[in-house]
């Protein structure tokens, strides 16, 4: 099974259990607080992803640190990951929990490609476009892709919107290569 199914699927227990609590602001503080902790010091993911240590030793750990600072649920489903070894893709958990977080309350983050940087008014022209477009409240992440030539191309989840000037290019080339393979294989 591939680690993303597997990070949802416990992202989505954990989502469940917030649910019923009415805690996801404390559950997604408690993920924010693990990745302040993965950063302030990478042992601790070394730490945590090592199977040389036992699992024990990470929970006593973990408890050690977290207790009092998340809450006693988080703490718990923290101790079940870790006896099930599937601690290396915590990252992967959290991500995946505040996306269906997001979902619930009606955000979608989308990745925009510009060919040319965007100033302040232009990106909040695209989120304000793209919300009313999308039916959601849009955070767009802008890049830039000179490849583009212009135009731009936002894509979430699975889909993929293509508004460049590279794509229109294209499709102007097929239409044309289209309209002239008849006459030239007519001709002897």
């Amino acid at each position: 099974m591939r680690e993303s199914t597997i990070a949802r699927s416990y992202a989505e227990a954990l989502f469940t259990l917030a649910e019923r609590a009415g805690r996801h602001e404390a559950f997604t503080g408690a993920f924010d607080l693990l990745e302040r902790l993965y950063a302030a010091d990478p042992r601790l993911r070394l730490f945590l992803a090592s199977p040389r240590i036992e699992a024990a030793a990470k929970k006593k750990v973990l408890q050690t640190a977290l207790k009092g600072r998340v809450p006693d649920a988080f703490l718990n489903f923290l101790m079940v990951v870790i006896g099930k070894r599937r601690q290396r893709i915590l990252p992967a958990m959290g991500q995946e929990y505040r996306s269906m977080l997001d979902e619930r309350m009606g955000v979608l983050h989308v990745k925009v490609s510009l060919a040319h940087e965007a100033d302040e008014r232009a990106e909040r022209e695209i989120a304000t476009a793209l919300t009313r477009m999308l039916g959601k409240r849009v955070i767009p992440q802008i890049g830039v892709e000179p490849a583009l030539l212009g135009g731009i191309v936002v894509s979430y989840g699975d889909r993929i919107l293509d508004a460049s000037l590279r794509r229109r290019l294209a499709h102007l080339r097929a239409r044309l290569l289209e309209a002239t393979l008849p006459t030239a294989a007519a001709q002897p």
